[in-house]
């Protein structure tokens, strides 16, 4: 089928996602001090955190450039999505509109394009821009798949608990939260998104704790998850991600569980040990 599926790279596709010829990342740029680093498949997460620890100022992202996303909408795929961060955290949602209308300008409406905010990051990216191949590869008009995806984006949950909230919080990332400045005390906060705004939902005491209290409450808040997937994105941490496959797995059952490693945009947000998840 001659689909395309666009994401930015904070759409952390496993390692065999990256081979299917129907995904295509449109990479961000990270800056750590005076280095700039271009989020594609050469990102080095290990060198990265390196070097964001050694590094006294907190990086920084620059969304793609509409260009960029135009360029991406050439070829012969039709119909094209894109899947992007949550417009109230990154640029990336506007370039890829842009982009858009860069394209029609020059080519006339050829072809069906949808440009999608997936109102999260990481592992809500990889969910939607699965529903999205599912749909395509069953065939559904354009138009309903549409209307499908905004209905999935809108019901989907998404949680995540971090080591620390500072890169978040410098990049402004978290406004109309007050800063969270318990650290000393090891209470690690217990994150949700709105509609794509970052919340706090409760916190605990240590990482553990936190993820369970985590898991808790997206279960609590998941209803019936029998025809849901569940994705988790990690930040150099497998065995995390893998406690929290078992406590999830361990009360519910999911149509599907993928487990990915996050790429450089949400390894800057998520910083090491990040574990998010979306369902």
């Amino acid at each position: 089928m001659s689909y395309k599926i666009i994401g930015d790279s904070c759409t952390d596709l496993t390692e065999e996602q990256r081979k299917d010829p129907h995904f295509q990342i449109i990479p961000l740029t990270l800056q750590v001090g005076d280095t700039h680093v271009i989020d594609d498949e050469t990102f080095d997460q290990k060198t990265f955190l390196e070097l964001v620890k050694a590094c006294p100022e907190c990086p920084k992202t620059a969304c793609p450039s509409p260009e960029a996303f135009k360029k991406a909408y050439e070829g012969d795929a039709d119909p094209v999505f894109v899947v992007t961060l949550s417009e109230h955290l990154s640029g990336s949602y506007g370039s890829a509109v842009l982009g858009k209308d860069l394209y029609e300008e020059e080519h006339g409406k050829d072809k069906n394009i949808f440009v999608i905010s997936s109102d999260s990051a990481s592992p809500g990216q990889v969910n939607i821009a699965m529903f999205l191949q599912e749909r395509c590869e069953a065939g559904v008009p354009f138009e309903q798949i549409v209307e499908e995806v905004k209905s999935f984006r809108d019901t989907m949950k998404t949680y995540f608990v971090l080591e620390s909230l500072d890169a978040l919080r410098k990049n402004g990332r978290l406004t109309g939260l007050q800063a969270f400045f318990a650290t000393a005390l090891n209470i690690k906060p217990v994150m949700g998104a709105d509609h794509g705004v970052i919340i706090k939902l409760d916190q605990a005491r240590g990482v553990t704790k936190a993820l369970n209290r985590m898991c808790e409450i997206a279960l609590k808040e998941g209803g019936d998850t029998s025809r849901k997937r569940l994705v988790i994105a990690h930040c150099n941490n497998p065995e995390r991600a893998e406690q929290v496959r078992r406590i999830m797995c361990g009360k519910a059952e999911f149509k599907d569980v993928v487990v990915t490693e996050t790429a450089g945009v949400a390894t800057v947000y998520a910083s090491d040990g990040g574990i998010i998840i979306a369902l």
